[in-house]
């Protein structure tokens, strides 16, 4: 359920925009009916539509899956509260101002709580984050620890810049592309060289049914 609250806001977020790109009129219409009381000024037109329906379909479904998992009595840990305040306030800002410059900072908010998560959960709970979420299956050294939570500070602080690059350098469209693709690449690919780094001080799980030493009575 992580995993949908992570990546089914983005998706409906990306097919939502790609849509209303390719059907402004259409877009336009959706966006007037079901949108008019959240926005400010006058009708929303067909260059507007598509950045703020998807906007709007990102707060809706964030929301919905908050709901969900409530209902379902999962907790709602501090990250997940912090990622639908910034949605629903950068969301609602971007919707009311017709200005799409607040939603393109919501990525950038993300990255730079998760930094501040890495860099200042130690100091607050006296556990290292890391440690605590691979639940202590590493042998990895504190040393090395702490150097790669360093380096996840730096890479959530350096992904928030990016964002911001590219949402101000590039139109919409490319700056939509790079949040769907762009930023789960970069992920995944960060992820993929840690596990690598990792794995070479995990520790092997004792082999299951595995036929007993000593002898029978």
């Amino acid at each position: 359920m992580k995993l949908l609250f992570d990546f089914l806001p983005l998706i409906f977020f990306f097919a939502t925009y790609k849509y209303a790109a390719g059907h402004k009129e259409l877009g336009a219409e959706w966006a007037n009916r079901y949108l008019h009381g959240l926005v400010s000024g006058g009708p929303i037109t067909p260059a507007e539509a598509p950045i703020l329906l998807a906007t709007g379909v990102v707060i809706a479904v964030t929301l919905v899956l908050m709901v969900v998992m409530k209902l379902r009595g999962m907790k709602l840990d501090k990250l997940l509260w912090a990622n639908v305040g910034i949605v629903t306030v950068l969301g609602l800002a971007t919707l009311w101002f017709r200005n799409e410059t607040f939603i393109k900072w919501k990525p950038t908010g993300i990255y730079w709580v998760m930094a501040l998560v890495f860099l200042l959960s130690e100091r607050f709970t006296g556990k290292n984050l890391l440690a605590t979420l691979m639940g202590g299956q590493t042998d990895l050294p504190r040393v090395a620890l702490k150097r790669l939570t360093w380096a996840w500070v730096a890479f959530f602080a350096l992904m928030g810049v990016l964002n911001l690059w590219v949402a101000y350098t590039f139109s919409n469209d490319i700056w939509v592309d790079f949040k769907m693709f762009g930023g789960i690449g970069l992920m995944l690919v960060f992820v993929i060289g840690q596990a690598v780094y990792l794995s070479r001080h995990m520790k092997e799980p004792a082999a299951a049914g595995a036929p007993s030493t000593e002898p029978s009575p």
